[in-house]
């Protein structure tokens, strides 16, 4: 089999990192399936996330690795992780601990665009 075959395929678990060593990672809510933010992932940032269960990123403003909540408490503790068809992203089904947006909103996206107009989303 080919190195695209077994990612596509097989059973092993093969992260295709971007050439920047990131891939995307979206978290959604455990429970309610809605989508709460969009991350990147370096191998040291999923190691992490595997290791302790709890989300962490690379940031790229900064960086370096961080722990969603590392300062507020509002981690992510991740209950699954899923697996795009050629591995380069992947959906992290969380439960968080408090608000996951660093505004205080449940989701960081809490805005829906309205034809040229962004509205908060009603829930």
């Amino acid at each position: 089999m080919s190195e695209r075959t077994d990612r596509e395929a097989g059973s092993d678990f093969m992260p295709k990192f971007d050439d920047k060593g990131l891939l995307t990672a979206v978290v959604v809510d455990h429970a309610t399936q809605a989508v709460l933010m969009v991350g990147f992932m370096d191998a040291e940032a999923l190691a992490a996330t595997r290791e302790t269960g709890l989300a962490h990123f690379h940031s790229r403003s900064r960086g370096k690795l961080w722990q969603k909540g590392e300062t507020s408490g509002h981690v992510l503790r991740v209950e699954r992780i899923f697996v795009d068809c050629d591995q380069d992203a992947l959906v992290l089904s969380c439960t968080p601990a408090g608000p996951t947006c660093h505004t205080g909103a449940p989701s960081c996206f809490y805005r829906e665009l309205v034809g040229d107009v962004l509205q908060p989303v009603k829930t």
